[in-house]
């Protein structure tokens, strides 16, 4: 793994798409920040971070991805790579919320953000994204936030947090070539309060009841609603109300 460190940046997203179209890099290159002034999150929303306390990195995926119709399979790679690896540091009560917030009781303590380039010769190149709260323990903008040691009550390294997080990350991916059905199950099996009633929010600002039943293989949450019928939702399409 190369590891790039910046102190701040707009983007270690952008930073690296930008690099890789310039030159050839390794497989699981890795860039990191300190500080990301315009950090993204899903579908263009902000990611806030305090500068200095938490994990702003971004690394180059290859060789994974080869068609269009399996881009989610890096989104369930990524965040179970990210939820094992805090396991192994005592973080309690992990989840996804879909589909790929990385979650600790009923609080968001990560985000992920993928994006995806098609080459001319056909291969996908992807830029994985993650922003994880570590040390920041000031959430009052935030109340649906926490981070690591807030939930802990210590303090981490967060300079290891990316060898940990993709060395995880290169071990399912060889993983996935064998088994993929297990990945599937470990993630709707880790998915933040599926299978229990709960609000949520459509496009028209209606609110509904719904059930998460499942998530499709191109990513779309499956909801049974009160009429039992199940519905597939698009990234953005509805929000959940927690």
């Amino acid at each position: 793994m190369k590891l790039i460190k910046l102190d701040a940046i707009d983007s270690t997203n952008d930073f690296l798409k930008a690099l890789a179209s310039q030159e050839e890099l390794d497989n699981f290159t890795v860039v990191t920040a300190e500080n990301q002034i315009k950090g993204k999150g899903q579908m263009g929303s902000k990611w806030q971070s305090e500068s200095g306390k938490n994990l702003i990195m971004s690394a180059l995926v290859k060789g994974f991805l080869f068609d269009n119709e399996q881009v989610f399979n890096l989104s369930i790679v990524v965040s179970l790579a990210v939820i094992e690896t805090l396991k192994s540091l005592d973080i309690s009560d992990l989840s996804i919320k879909w589909p790929n917030d990385i979650m600790s009781y009923n609080k968001k303590i990560g985000g992920i953000l993928i994006e995806n380039t098609l080459k001319s010769d056909g291969r996908i190149v992807s830029v994985v994204g993650l922003g994880l709260n570590v040390n920041q323990t000031n959430f009052t903008e935030l109340p649906n936030a926490s981070s690591l040691s807030v939930i802990s009550g210590r303090t981490f390294d967060k300079d290891v947090l990316p060898f940990l997080i993709t060395e995880k990350i290169e071990q399912k991916i060889e993983a996935w070539k064998t088994n993929s059905k297990v990945f599937w199950d470990e993630y709707f099996n880790s998915l933040f309060r599926k299978g229990v009633p709960m609000p949520f929010k459509n496009l028209q600002n209606q609110n509904f009841m719904g059930i998460i039943q499942g998530v499709s293989p191109v990513g779309k949450i499956q909801i049974m609603l009160e009429d039992d019928s199940v519905k597939e939702f698009e990234i953005k399409e509805i929000q959940m109300l927690y």
